[in-house]
């Protein structure tokens, strides 16, 4: 496998995006939100959930799996609440949607919360929250994802990796955004790696028979994921706690699929016999600052958070201390500048799918 990575304009990578969803019949501005979430994705340097997940997309539509001409709607309500049915279309729609209303609600009860079922992979977790933060709001995303996690002394996928992102307001400090998987691995870094040559790190699969390895291709044979923090010495059970509150949150309250029920979300794994509910699940959270105190209070408390956690003496004097947020906005800034390195193989993997469903090549994609 090559190593060396193409680099694509972020705008014209987001206009081949546009260009293949309005292509299958998708809305102009359903392809387009689609896209911003994807290349959000690839600028943040999350490239698992970025180009590589449109081949998945197609697949599904391809086998009507996924509508693309979803319209959500709220099927139940309170003054802080409320239930979203997806339509079975991308969780980007569905997801912008219910966090949109989670925030208006918020605007009027100081908290909204909104579920979704029937819906389905919805991109990074972290740009549903952070929409929060623009109305002095903090901002929670999760969801629930098919199954590729085992259970803490499970040999048997489970459940899914199960992200979740917290934003909250800042007055002069960076946005503080948490965006992250309640395992050490995602599927797609997983496959990246695999597409790359290489192995993963000891601690983070293993096989459908639960004997640790570091080959990704152990997930296309039954092998699994294992939760965060690793195996039970390593408190591996406390992030299998964290992916199974998700689960709960995003599926039991809103009535989608739990667990190992959640549709496959790529299309070379067969669709299930039988679902207890409506598909993929999500939740949401809108809190307004000023609920408890005034915002601009809270906001200045905020950021000298960051600066006393940045003021902690750190291992290494040529590596500061960490903030959440702070690896992202960086790669963010640079990707913009120089341009969103993609993989090859990415490329060519969906140029095959493509053709496969005689959608025309982008022209921003006719690099290789």
């Amino acid at each position: 496998m090559s190593s060396d990575k193409l680099i694509i304009d972020y705008k014209n990578l987001k206009l081949a995006i546009i260009d293949i969803f309005s292509t299958i019949g998708m809305s102009r501005d359903d392809a387009e939100l689609v896209a911003d979430v994807l290349v959000e994705a690839e600028l943040r340097g999350i490239p698992s959930h970025g180009l590589v997940r449109v081949k998945d997309y197609l697949g599904l539509w391809q086998k009507n799996r996924l509508n693309i001409n979803a319209i959500p709607k709220i099927v139940n309500e309170s003054i802080s609440t409320g239930l979203v049915d997806g339509d079975n279309g991308l969780g980007m729609i569905s997801g912008n949607f219910a966090m949109n209303v989670a925030i208006s609600k918020a605007q009027n009860a100081g908290c909204g919360i909104v579920v979704v079922n029937n819906s389905n992979h919805f991109g990074i977790a972290g740009y549903y929250a952070i929409k929060a933060v623009e109305h002095d709001m903090i901002g929670i995303a999760m969801t629930n994802a098919n199954p590729t996690v085992a259970p803490t002394f499970s040999k048997q996928a489970m459940l899914g990796t199960n992200p979740i992102a917290f934003a909250m307001p800042t007055k002069n400090e960076s946005v503080f955004l948490a965006d992250f998987a309640t395992v050490p691995i995602a599927r797609g870094k997983v496959e990246l790696i695999e597409k790359q040559g290489k192995t993963v790190p000891s601690g983070m699969l293993q096989t459908a028979d639960g004997i640790p390895t570091t080959d990704p291709s152990v997930l296309r044979q039954k092998g699994t994921i294992l939760p965060l923090g690793g195996d039970y010495e390593h408190a591996g059970y406390k992030g299998y706690c964290l992916t199974a509150i998700v689960d709960i949150l995003s599926a039991i309250l809103s009535g989608a699929n739990f667990g190992n029920f959640v549709p496959p979300q790529v299309s070379y794994l067969p669709d299930k016999d039988y679902y207890p509910g409506k598909g993929l699940g999500h939740f949401f959270a809108a809190i307004k600052l000023d609920a408890f105190r005034p915002a601009n209070e809270i906001k200045e408390y905020m950021d000298l958070w960051i600066r006393s956690m940045r003021s902690a003496t750190p291992v290494d004097p040529k590596q500061p201390v960490l903030i959440p947020n702070d690896p992202e906005i960086e790669k963010s800034n640079f990707h913009k500048k120089n341009g969103i390195p993609v993989l090859p193989e990415v490329i060519i993997e969906l140029k095959n799918v493509l053709n496969e469903l005689n959608i025309p090549i982008p022209d921003k994609l006719s690099i290789i």
